[in-house]
């Protein structure tokens, strides 16, 4: 008998590689744009980075022209991030009510106004403000992004297209503060809002042309909020999907914690220039791009999900070990390059486990792929949030933090698949339903 993660992405799954095309015409039209759905998913997924990383650069010079303190500028990307994170729970669950296509164009157009705005906006309080609607906005371009691709995919499909959309998706944060550091070059902080409006107004275009509706009425669900709730919490319940989610969520969390050390441990511990550091950080997405589409291409298909996704998970945990014996003294002062070294490893091995904890989260729920991917969106967000603040705990003389954060992050993580998922299991478990959690053989 094959093992659970293989039989995930074949025995119940009706679209998986060489099935019979679905049946709705909105779904097939969908698929068979092909590479076009592929641009405007991984558009959608990019947007919110590219809100938060675009505005990096600009941050002294809000700061000089606003007049305020630079804690209270630092609230513009918090309330951006918050609302990202609080945004996911409302627009996944009004998308399995009324569709994919009329929650995110609702969310764009909100999301361009919210941004026209910001770069209007005369004192930090508004800057603030609209920042938080620009977040809650955006957020529905990763939810249902991802409920997009539940409803067109499934199985060994769904997360080859994770793969190919964190090829899109992981190019943004690398390429955004170089854009943002070009366009201050001709403008000020304010241009920084202005061309994020136009590639707002550009993707709420094409979606409106392009990207059909995916969800058909005969899937939705017609509950308000309570129903909305009870659907959230059963997928909760579901010891599966749920330990899915925490391990998607801590190894979100180790990302986090190297996105928020590393310019201080590369620059101000080891003496790197800010280009070295530029180039640090280009290559360690690079890493995590090339490993995610070798999980795309070459091992989905011939490796159960499960395996790869826990190969992934103990690579992190093995880099972060590695990163706490070398910032701690244990092997001497060891310099950059192996720091450097381990940081790469550990980003690369990203690209093993987070497409696939959200792949086998999402084949828990046939039915509920918007409420399920607002819980994963969320949960990510805010242990991330959590853990950023982490790594500067001891002050600025050392890396250990860091390296702390990630590995408590990795084994958490490793924890929940293993406890939780129980990836050994050869039956089949029951998948979560909309409404509730089918009952437990």
């Amino acid at each position: 008998m094959p093992e659970r993660g293989a039989q995930d992405t074949r025995s119940h799954i009706p679209n998986t590689a060489g099935a019979e095309a679905p049946r709705d015409p909105g779904v097939a039209a969908v698929r068979r744009a092909g590479l076009l759905v592929t641009l405007v998913l991984g558009g959608l997924t990019a947007l919110p980075p590219l809100s938060m990383d675009m505005y990096l650069p600009a941050l002294p010079e809000v700061t000089d022209a606003l007049r305020s303190p630079a804690a209270t500028i630092q609230l513009t990307l918090t309330a951006c991030l918050a609302g990202m994170a609080l945004g996911q729970l409302v627009v996944g669950p009004m998308s399995d009510k009324w569709g994919r296509r009329r929650p995110l164009l609702i969310g764009m157009v909100v999301y361009v106004l919210a941004t026209a705005v910001c770069a209007f906006a005369p004192n930090v309080e508004l800057l603030i403000a609209f920042r938080l609607l620009q977040g809650l906005a955006g957020a529905a371009g990763i939810v249902i992004a991802r409920a997009v691709v539940r409803d067109l995919y499934d199985g060994v499909e769904m997360a080859r297209f994770f793969s190919t959309l964190m090829l899109i998706s992981g190019v943004a944060p690398v390429v955004a503060p170089l854009i943002g550091g070009q366009v201050l070059r001709l403008t000020d902080w304010r241009g920084v809002f202005a061309v994020l409006t136009v590639v707002g107004l550009l993707l709420t275009a094409v979606v409106f042309k392009w990207l059909h509706e995916t969800l058909p009425a005969e899937r939705r669900h017609p509950g308000g909020v309570g129903q909305a709730l009870r659907t959230m919490g059963a997928l909760l319940k579901d010891r599966v999907f749920t330990g899915y989610m925490l391990a998607g969520g801590f190894a979100f969390a180790a990302l986090f914690a190297y996105i928020s050390a590393s310019p201080f441990v590369v620059q101000e511990i080891y003496g790197a220039s800010p280009q070295t550091f530029s180039l640090l950080f280009g290559l360690n997405s690079v890493g995590l791009v090339v490993v995610g589409q070798i999980n795309g291409k070459l091992l989905i298909g011939r490796v159960s999900l499960d395996k790869v996704l826990g190969l992934g998970l103990a690579v992190i945990a093995l880099a972060a070990t590695a990163l706490l014996l070398m910032t701690s003294g244990v092997f001497g002062d060891v310099g950059l390059v192996p720091v450097a070294a381990g940081l790469f490893v550990l980003m690369s091995a990203m690209g093993l486990a987070m497409p696939n904890t959200n792949a086998q989260a999402l084949m828990r729920t046939p039915n509920a792929a918007g409420s399920a991917s607002a819980l994963l969106g969320t949960s990510s967000f805010l242990v991330g949030a959590v853990a950023s603040p982490l790594v500067g705990i001891a002050g600025e003389a050392t890396a250990v933090p860091m390296a702390v954060v990630q590995l408590a992050s990795a084994v958490a993580a490793l924890l929940c698949f293993l406890l939780l998922c129980r990836p050994w299991r050869r039956e089949r478990e029951p998948l979560v339903e909309a409404g509730g959690v089918a009952p437990q053989k």
